[in-house]
């Protein structure tokens, strides 16, 4: 699996700032994902972050340049999307989207078998 590692040491030290969180890393959705509490949080896909947020959030998010909803099968998942590496390059536009999704972590359902329930 071909990813970004530049990106992954970026989530791996912004996330190190919480040492109250349980953090694993797993490879799933072709790159590397980090797992938050035992809940799918964050993600490296090639050399796209890919982001679980709150699902309200969605629209307001999705007009913000470098953002892609994640589509599988043609289906799209609220909640779910892609930031472009052009988007992320500053670290005020990098935080502002982990901290989204560490937001979300602790109301996100857990699933084992399944990206969305």
């Amino acid at each position: 699996m071909a990813y970004d590692t530049d990106l992954v040491k970026r989530i791996r030290e912004y996330l190190s700032r919480f040492p109250e969180l349980t953090i694993e890393e797993k490879e799933m959705f072709r790159g590397l994902t980090f797992m938050v509490n035992g809940k799918m949080c964050v993600s490296v896909s090639g050399e796209e972050m890919m982001v679980r947020f709150d699902p309200a959030h969605h629209d307001r998010f999705a007009e913000k340049n470098g953002f892609r909803t994640m589509r599988i099968k043609n289906r799209e998942y609220r909640g779910y999307g892609y930031i472009s590496p052009d988007s992320i390059r500053n670290n005020k536009d990098f935080g502002f989207w982990i901290q989204q999704c560490l937001d979300f972590n602790p109301r996100a359902k857990s699933s084992k078998n399944n990206i969305v329930q």
